[in-house]
């Protein structure tokens, strides 16, 4: 006797009837869908502390493996200790260890640290360059971490593509391809280069607060018509309102100093053992 074979869902039904979309109907989505975001968080902004371009280019690189939470909870002692390139260029390495301990991998990112730091001494005058080219010949820095910074530090449009832009620009049917640098000259053209730097930010933002990797909040989504990838978390309004996470969900944000415009709480402190 053979076995039957599983009945589609309505969502799956409704996917395997769709005409393919065309290049002109998927441009005019993507930027549609931004809009969408823009209007969800008109407050997106990059989640990681920092007052300057040093601050801002070690936090990427402690942001690895970790939350950009645990990161705002550690560089504040970082910054007190090390304020400036030439001053974290000659930290201990042992005592450098044991600030960075929260963030994981604090060895490797120890001596990330410490030689970016001397580059940046040694080669920029201590100062953080500007251009991609400089940046990406740091220890620890590549096109993420460098896009990153001068898109926030130096006004420099670019794409942040981590794991949730990925993931976002996969369900939205925007790219295809797997390799980072790929997706990112992908998504570039399909919006303004004016637009690049606060599309990773609202993509991100999305991510973090309503399109979870495991389980999507699909069921209170307001770019539910635009995605054709709805139905692959809780449909449910009530249910997904539920995995809402951070200010969505009536808690603090990731940044223990947020800018003015941010709705959320701000986040606390590292808890001392």
């Amino acid at each position: 006797m053979s076995e039957q074979a599983p009945r589609k869902t309505s969502t799956a039904r409704a996917r395997a009837s769709r005409k393919p979309e065309s290049r002109l109907a998927m441009v005019r989505r993507a930027r549609r869908i931004n809009r969408e975001l823009a209007e969800l968080y008109p407050y997106a902004h990059p989640e990681l502390d920092f007052e300057n371009p040093f601050q801002l280019l070690v936090a990427t690189v402690l942001s690895a493996q970790t939350t950009d939470l645990r990161v705002n909870q550690t560089t504040p002692a970082l910054f007190a200790a090390y304020p400036t390139p030439e001053d974290l260029a000659a930290a201990d390495p042992e005592e450098l260890e044991q600030i960075l301990r929260p963030t994981g991998f604090f060895r490797a990112k120890a001596r990330a640290l410490l030689g970016l730091s001397a580059a940046l001494r040694d080669t920029f005058g201590g100062e953080v360059p500007g251009r991609l080219e400089d940046l990406v010949t740091l220890p620890g820095v590549g096109r993420k971490t460098a896009n990153v910074v001068l898109g926030n530090a130096f006004g420099v449009p670019g794409l942040t593509v981590d794991t949730h832009f990925q993931r976002l620009v996969h369900r939205f049917g925007w790219t295809t391809a797997k390799e980072p640098e790929k997706i990112e000259q992908d998504v570039m053209a399909i919006f303004p280069k004016s637009e690049w730097t606060m599309v990773s930010h609202r993509l991100i933002f999305h991510g973090r607060r309503m399109c979870h990797a495991r389980r999507p909040a699909c069921g209170v989504c307001p770019i539910a018509p635009l995605c054709p990838s709805y139905g692959e978390g809780e449909t449910d309004p009530e249910k997904a309102k539920k995995l809402l996470k951070y200010e969505m969900a009536g808690g603090p944000g990731q940044r223990l100093k947020p800018p003015p415009e941010f709705p959320g709480k701000a986040a606390p402190p590292l808890e001392v053992e």
